[in-house]
C-alpha cells in the first residue's frame, strides 16, 4: 500500500484501470446510473405520452428527491445489519443486494402498472425504485471507499462515472428506443433485466474491511431503550462529531468548499437547454450534441481525471478542475455572441463536458478521502448532500438572472460563481502542505 498522496509514474497511473476492484466499479457504476432516469426524465416522457398533464408530471418528479435526502438513512447502512444477507455477504454487499432487489422489484412493478388509470400506484413503485436506488448509491460509495487505498480513489471514481454514464445512456436512449418499437412497459421490463448486472457483481466482489467504532459491542445485554439510545448516538451523532473533532475548526472551511464547488456548473446547467433553443439550434442538433457527444466526452474526462489524480494527486487536480469549469463557462458567454453554428456548439459543449468529467472525478476522490472508514456511508452521504444544497438553491435563480440581463452576462455570472471554490482550494492546498511539513519534522 502506498502512502496517500504519493505521486505515481505515468505507466502505473494508466494501468490503474486494470485493477480488478477498479474494473468492478465500472459495473457497479452502471447499476447505480441506470435507475435515476427511470424515475425522472424517462418516466416524465412515459407519463406525457400517456396524456398525464405537465403539472402532475412536475409533482411526480419529486420522487427523485430521495437521492438528495439519503443522508437521513445512511446511518442504517453503516451500522444496522440486514437479516440473513449481512451474515452471508457482509455489511456492504448485504445492503447493496437488498437495494438492487428493491430497484428490480420497483421497475417490474412500474412496468405492470397503469399510469392513466392508477397513477398513484405507478408513483408508489417509482418511489420504491428511487429509495432503493439511493440506498444502493450509499452502499456502493461505502464499498468504493473501503475496498481500496486512497491513492486509487481517483481511478475508482473515473470507472464509476464511466459505468454511471453508460447506465444513464441505456435508461435514456435505450428505453426510448424500446418504447418506440414495443411499448413503455416492455422498456421498463428490459431495464429491470439490465439491473441484474448489479446482483451478479455483488456475488463477484469481496466484502471490504469495515472497522467498527470502539465500544460498538459494549452495550449488549442492556435494556432495549438504552441500546437504542447508544445506537443513535453511535450511528447518527458520532459520524458528524468525529469529522469535526478530526478536522477542528477547519471543518467549517472544508464544508464551505464542498458547498460551493458545484455551484458554477449546476447554475449554468439549468439554463443550458433554453439557451440552445433561443440560439436557434434544432432539437436534433441539441439532442445529437448534448445526449450523444456530451456524455461520451464526460466519460473521457472522468477517465482522464482518474489518471491525473493518480499521477499528480487530488489537490492539484481539484484546482485544475475548478479552473477549467470557470473557463468553459466563459466559452458559453462567447458562444452566446455567435451565430448558431453546429461546430461551435460541439466544441463548447465538448469542452464543458470534458471539464465536468475531470472535476467530478477529482471531487469524488477528495470527498472519499475525507471519510473515516468507521462511518463511511454516513459521512460520504452527508458530504454528497451538502454538495447539492446551496448549488441547487442558487441555481433556482438562473432564469431571473437571464430575464433581467442577457445570456452573455448570465454565463459570466455563472463563471464568477466558481471563483470562491478556486480560492478555497488554494487555502486547502496551503493547509495540506503545512501538515505534510509538520509530519516530516
Amino acid at each position: 500500500m502506498s502512502p496517500a498522496g504519493k505521486q505515481h509514474g505515468w505507466t502505473e497511473s494508466f494501468l490503474v484501470y486494470r485493477n480488478p476492484k477498479v474494473v468492478s466499479m465500472l459495473f457497479l457504476g452502471f447499476s447505480a446510473g441506470l435507475p435515476i432516469l427511470l424515475v425522472f426524465g424517462t418516466l416524465s416522457a412515459w407519463l406525457r405520452v400517456e396524456g398525464v398533464d405537465k403539472t402532475t408530471i412536475g409533482f411526480v418528479s419529486w420522487v427523485a428527491l430521495a437521492y438528495g435526502l439519503k443522508f437521513f438513512w445512511s446511518p442504517l447502512i453503516d451500522r444496522a445489519p440486514v437479516p440473513v444477507l449481512t451474515k452471508a455477504l457482509g455489511q456492504r454487499r448485504g445492503w447493496m443486494l437488498l437495494a438492487q432487489i428493491g430497484v428490480i422489484y420497483g421497475l417490474v412493478s412500474m412496468a405492470s402498472s397503469d399510469p392513466v388509470g392508477h397513477l398513484q400506484a405507478t408513483v408508489l413503485f417509482a418511489l420504491i425504485t428511487a429509495f432503493s436506488s439511493a440506498t444502493q448509491d450509499i452502499s456502493i460509495d461505502a464499498w468504493r471507499i473501503e475496498a481500496i487505498e486512497e491513492d486509487y480513489q481517483g481511478a475508482m471514481a473515473g470507472a464509476y462515472q464511466l459505468g454511471y454514464r453508460l447506465g444513464m445512456i441505456v435508461a435514456g436512449g435505450g428505453a426510448f428506443s424500446l418504447a418506440y418499437y414495443y411499448s413503455w412497459p416492455v422498456a421498463y421490463l428490459f431495464m429491470a433485466a439490465f439491473m441484474l448486472i448489479g446482483p451478479v457483481m455483488v456475488m463477484i466482489i469481496a466484502e471490504p474491511d469495515h472497522p467498527q467504532p470502539s465500544g460498538a459491542a459494549a452495550y449488549r445485554g442492556l435494556p432495549v431503550l438504552v441500546r437504542l439510545k447508544h445506537w443513535f448516538i453511535g450511528a447518527v451523532l458520532d459520524p458528524f462529531r468525529e469529522f469535526f473533532v478530526r478536522q477542528g475548526l477547519f471543518a467549517v472551511v472544508i464544508l464551505g468548499f464542498i458547498m460551493v464547488y458545484r455551484i458554477s456548473d449546476i447554475t449554468l446547467g439549468v439554463m443550458a437547454n433554453p439557451f440552445y433553443i433561443d440560439m436557434g439550434y434544432t432539437e436534433l442538433e441539441i439532442g445529437l450534441v448534448t445526449k450523444t457527444v456530451g456524455p461520451f466526452v464526460t466519460i473521457a474526462g472522468a477517465l482522464v481525471g482518474g489518471v491525473l489524480v493518480m499521477r499528480y494527486g487530488k489537490m492539484r487536480m481539484l484546482l485544475l478542475g475548478a479552473v477549467l469549469v470557470v473557463l468553459t463557462n466563459l466559452l458559453f458567454a462567447w458562444l452566446a455572441t455567435q451565430e448558431a453554428r453546429l461546430l461551435w456548439l460541439i466544441l463548447v459543449v465538448g469542452a464543458d463536458n470534458l471539464a465536468a468529467g475531470i472535476a467530478t472525478t477529482t471531487f469524488v476522490a477528495y470527498l472519499s478521502s475525507l471519510t473515516n472508514k468507521a462511518y463511511t456511508a454516513t459521512q460520504y452521504a452527508l458530504f454528497s448532500s451538502i454538495m447539492l444544497l446551496l448549488a441547487k438553491f442558487v441555481a433556482g435563480f438562473s432564469g431571473l438572472v437571464v430575464d433581467g440581463t442577457s445570456y452573455p452576462f448570465f454565463f459570466v455570472y455563472a463563471a464568477a460563481l466558481g471563483i470562491p471554490s478556486v480560492l478555497l482550494i488554494l487555502v486547502l492546498m496551503k493547509r495540506e502542505q503545512r501538515l505534510l511539513q509538520e509530519a516530516e519534522v
